[in-house]
Parts: structure tokens; sequence; C-alpha cells
């Protein structure tokens, strides 16, 4: 069992450094909002400390869960940050979904302070989280992820090494555009049986056999039609994501018509009152004539 230290405690964070402190680690957390903090402590031991430097100090593993780049700079980089005193041969783990760039940043600076770091976010969202099947994508050294892979694995059913650092990142994206499409698709299909009275259980019960079968369509078919929208990743931070894709695109020169568009759709959403509404509220737009319940 290792020494871990764990910076940010949202939906995901929280129950993922849970299963930590389950598998037996020694777990210490830092969140911006001590309160937080201490409910976790309470709720699975393990201690709290004020800044991220300090709950770094003498960690073997040091993961991130935040909101964005910035985020990520302040906790690791800054005046509190984890790096200056980073352990020698500490890994540090971050799930935030962040940039390709800001990845491969903090490897450099991981190396300057004689540790390293690994790109690692998630696909799952917050049921996986509670529930420990998350998909991991990470980007590194081999060697730094055969250390850290274990302790992952906590919260894990997949983890991957995808490539040299920055490549978790990118396979990010690559899901993000992939979840976008789909959606879509799905909302309209929806949508278009509703419409024309047709039997939705029974055409899902069909569907679902065949080629339009998606993890989607299994889990969020019942939850678009009903209009309930509280499970999981919220439209704010798809649009975040989806940012982060364009930015990388414009990059790399991909095209990425599609995406642009749902972008557009979930800002509707956004103006609908749903900045908070889970990814498959797409379909609320298509059918504003039925309330959300």
């Amino acid at each position: 069992m290792s020494k871990v230290a764990w910076i940010g405690l949202g939906v995901m964070g929280y129950p993922m450094a849970g299963h930590l402190k389950a598998a037996g680690h020694d777990v210490t957390v830092f969140n911006r909002t001590p309160a937080k903090a201490e409910k976790w402590v309470a709720e699975y031991g393990g201690a709290h400390r004020p800044t991220p430097a300090e709950a770094a100090a003498g960690a073997d593993f040091v993961f991130t869960c935040v909101g964005n780049d910035d985020d990520l700079r302040a906790v690791t980089l800054g005046p509190d940050g984890v790096y200056p005193g980073l352990k020698p041969g500490a890994v540090h783990v971050d799930h935030t979904t962040a940039s390709a760039e800001i990845a491969r940043a903090l490897s450099q600076a991981a190396t300057r302070h004689n540790a390293s770091a690994l790109d690692a976010p998630v696909s799952g969202g917050q049921a996986g989280a509670e529930s420990g099947k998350l998909t991991v994508m990470v980007g590194g050294e081999e060697a730094d992820f055969s250390k850290a892979k274990p302790a992952i694995e906590s919260y894990a059913h997949a983890v991957n090494l995808i490539g040299p650092a920055g490549a978790g990142q990118l396979t990010k994206m690559v899901n993000q555009i992939c979840i976008a499409g789909l959606i879509e698709g799905l909302a309209e299909a929806l949508n278009f049986g509703m419409r024309a009275g047709l039997d939705m259980e029974k055409v899902i019960a069909t569907l679902s056999k065949g080629a339009a079968q998606s993890w989607q369509m299994d889990n969020r078919w019942e939850t678009m039609i009903a209009g309930k929208f509280d499970y999981g990743f919220a439209v704010d931070w798809v649009r975040k994501d989806f940012g982060i894709c364009f930015d990388e695109a414009r990059r790399n020169g991909a095209s990425l018509p599609v995406t642009a568009l749902v972008d557009q759709f979930y800002a509707e959403v956004q103006e609908m009152g749903g900045r908070r509404w889970d990814t498959s509220s797409l379909i609320a737009r298509l059918n504003r004539d039925r309330p959300k319940r």
C-alpha cells in the first residue's frame, strides 16, 4: 500500500479517492473548499491538509482531479502547489480533462523535480466513479504507468497506456467527439419515434440488439424520454471539453463539423436553463413542449 495525496474532491474525485482509501492506501486529501475535505475524512478516514503542497508532502503518488488547465496549474505549479515539494521518484497522476499541452508541460516539470507525471483522464461519469468502474486513458512513460496502475485500478475496470505525455488527453478528446454525435443521433431518433407514435420500449428492445446499440442507448433512453437529466456529466462541462477539442483541432488540422454543431445545440440547452443537466439533455431542445420532470 502507498502513501497517496488526492487533490480535488468534486463529483468525480470524491468517490475515486474513497476507493483508494478503501483499497488500503494511506490517503491525504486537499480540496479548495475545506468543508468538503472534512466531510471526506469523516466518511472515509485518512487526513486532509490546507494546501496541495502539504497534502502531497512525502507522497508516493499524487492524484489530481480538478476543473481545467488553470486549476491544474494552480495546484501543481502555484505558490502552494504540489511540484516544488514532490518526493523524488513520486508519480503525479492527473485525472483532469485538460489540454495535451499542459500534460506535456507537467511531464517536463515533474522531471525537473526528479519525479514523473501521467495524464490520465477518465470516462464513465459520476456513476462510474462511484461504482469504481471507470475507463482510464493514460499518457506517459511505461515504467511510471506500471508503478501507478495498481492504485488506479482501485476505481477503474480498464486502464490503458496510450502513448507518451499528452496521449491520454488526446484520447479523451477522441472520446468526447465520439459521444457528441452518438447522443445527438439518439436524441433525434427517440424524438422521431415518439412523434411517430411508436412504443419506444419495444423499439429500443429491438434496436439495442442490432447495429444501433450503444452505451447511451442502453443507459439513457428511458430518462431521455422522461425528460430527466440528472444522471452525470453536465452540459457546462462537456462544452468545456469541446473547447479543448476545438483548440487541438486548430493545431492538428482536424475537421470537427458535427462536434461544432452539437456544441451549438448544447448552447441552446444552456439557454433553456440546462447548464447542470447531463449530456443526454440534447433531446430537450427537440421536445420543448414536453416539460422536464
